[in-house]
């Protein structure tokens, strides 16, 4: 089933259009991230969703419960709805506890209704319940918000940029509790986010705004490996685009041989390629232990070399010339020139064994790449 329906959603403020004919549906029991740059109409779409706000047109349905269109328009008290802002809003002046059962009613906030449960569900030891916010971390706040939330039992759980404030290591964690305490409780939940990676490895199904329009739906898969157009691809992920002429599926280009995914009709066409379906074969050094800590975020590695690597008894592909390696530890982004044609690309490859700028390698793409029209 589906939890909430949105149809033909229009907001403006002022001579100022916000939201343009938007249509979402969120299935039960998922996590859909809204998924945009700042100004797209994210958490206005959010807020209209919430009951926070009034449309200026279209429809919100709940369930099969309209809440928001002909001349119907729900408060959000009545929504069954809970809501989790950035920076969590925790009220300093009460322990977790109280903040936890704030929105309950009568006994069951005097009786410190299912803390303890709450707590344990969003990963967190029962003994934080008599803290006051500024005793916690950041990630715990965001955790005791969510607690909060899940409290009255709500149908839907709308999140608002939770983790922008946390640093990388405890936004991750912070996120997987998160999505491990809505699926616990069967929770579904709109997560609205700016952060690519954030969104792809959170949600069930991502939807990308733009413009105050939704561009694509679809699963993180679909999203990634076959976005609407190089717009939404290069948004979602760092992306190398190719000219080519595409005859029967195949094309041709300065980066080799490349398979199109079905679809396309053929012709000339802009292809796809992510930098982790380049490739590099030949001269290579092993990097992760000869990184500058000085320059760790776009480093050249040291200067002594290993052996050779190869991916199978002869080079294949072109040649290209690497000119600077941003090395990150798990991984690292070769930056290439292509001999042939001067193109430069990015290629993801592991951190373990890393090429030094100025080595000759060969590049070859493995997969099949999106086509688009030159015109879209």
């Amino acid at each position: 089933m589906t939890a909430v329906t949105v149809r033909n959603l229009t907001k403006a403020f002022g001579s100022s259009e916000v939201l343009r004919g938007i249509d979402l549906a969120v299935p039960e029991e998922s996590l859909t991230a809204i998924l945009g740059p700042s100004g797209c109409g994210k958490t206005t779409l959010l807020r209209l969703i919430a009951g926070f706000d009034v449309p200026d047109s279209g429809e919100i349905l709940l369930g099969e419960r309209l809440v928001c269109g002909d001349g119907r328009f729900v408060a959000p008290q009545h929504r069954r709805v809970g809501y989790v802002p950035q920076e969590g809003a925790l009220f300093p002046h009460l322990d977790v506890a109280r903040n936890i059962t704030f929105g309950l009613r009568g006994s069951q906030r005097r009786g410190g209704h299912r803390v303890e449960e709450l707590l344990a569900l969003v990963g967190l030891d029962p003994l934080v319940r008599q803290r006051f916010p500024h005793q916690l971390s950041g990630g715990q706040q965001q955790r005791v918000a969510l607690a909060r939330a899940l409290a009255p039992g709500p149908s839907l759980i709308l999140l608002d940029e939770p983790f922008s404030s946390l640093d990388a290591g405890l936004r991750e964690g912070t996120g997987r509790a998160v999505v491990q305490a809505l699926k616990a409780t069967k929770t579904t939940a709109l997560l609205v986010t700016h952060d690519q990676a954030e969104a792809l490895s959170l949600a069930d199904q991502v939807a990308v705004m733009r413009d105050g329009t939704l561009a694509q739906v679809g699963t993180p898969h679909e999203v990634y490996r076959a976005p609407t157009d190089l717009g939404v691809a290069e948004f979602v992920g760092a992306a190398v685009v190719v000219d080519a002429d595409v005859v029967d599926g195949a094309a041709s280009s300065d980066l080799g041989p490349l398979h199109v995914l079905a679809g396309f009709a053929g012709g000339r066409a802009r292809l796809l390629v992510r930098p982790e379906q380049i490739q590099l074969v030949g001269p290579s050094r092993v990097a992760s232990s000869q990184v500058s800590p000085s320059r760790a975020g776009s480093s050249r590695a040291g200067s002594s070399r290993a052996g050779p690597s190869r991916a199978g008894p002869s080079q294949v592909g072109v040649e290209a010339r690497v000119v600077d390696v941003s090395y990150f530890g798990h991984d690292a982004a070769v930056h290439l020139r292509v001999l042939a044609s001067g193109r430069l690309v990015t290629a993801r490859v592991s951190g373990l064994s890393v090429p030094m700028p100025d080595t000759l390698v060969h590049v070859s793409v493995t997969g099949p790449v999106a086509a688009y029209s030159p015109d879209a």
